[in-house]
């Protein structure tokens, strides 16, 4: 692997270990070049994924945009870094076991909603409020409305 500091390509492992879940090996490397050091992550990755877009283009399944965006909708809440990784790594799970190259993008969004509601009430609104493109005070209301109603 290349130095991601100097890019030497001899790169030295010297630990590696699973994550705490053994949905990847974690390992930490350095540099003989340079004397960085690093830490990656393998995982498995079972099938390449393509996203359908709502505008029909298609993009490449992005893991860390999916992260980042349940970073986002968790953010100040009570939910542990380790909890949001291994939600990610349910959905990617779940994604490439339905044997499909493409999934739209709807099912993506079903699936954070389906988790975040269980997870977090007010990030499962925060979520809504961006994947349902909500734009005024109003839909907020009729939103939250419907979760009391259930």
């Amino acid at each position: 692997m290349r130095c991601p500091f100097c890019g030497h390509n001899d790169t030295q492992v010297k630990d590696s270990r699973p994550t705490e879940d053994n949905s990847a090996i974690r390992r930490r490397r350095s540099c003989p070049e340079c004397g960085a050091r690093w830490t990656t992550f393998e995982r498995v990755q079972l099938r390449e994924l393509t996203i359908l877009k709502k505008n029909d283009k298609k993009e490449t399944f992005d893991r860390d945009k999916l992260a980042r965006s349940l970073r986002i909708s968790l953010q100040k809440r009570p939910v542990d870094p380790e909890q949001v990784e291994r939600i990610v790594n349910s959905i990617q799970r779940r994604l490439e076991s339905l044997g499909e190259n493409e999934v739209p993008s709807k099912v993506i969004g079903e699936m954070v909603m389906d988790v975040l509601a269980d997870l977090d009430s007010v990030a499962y609104v925060r979520f809504a409020s961006v994947y349902r493109n909500f734009r005024e005070a109003r839909d907020f209301e009729d939103f939250v409305g419907s979760l009391s109603d259930d």
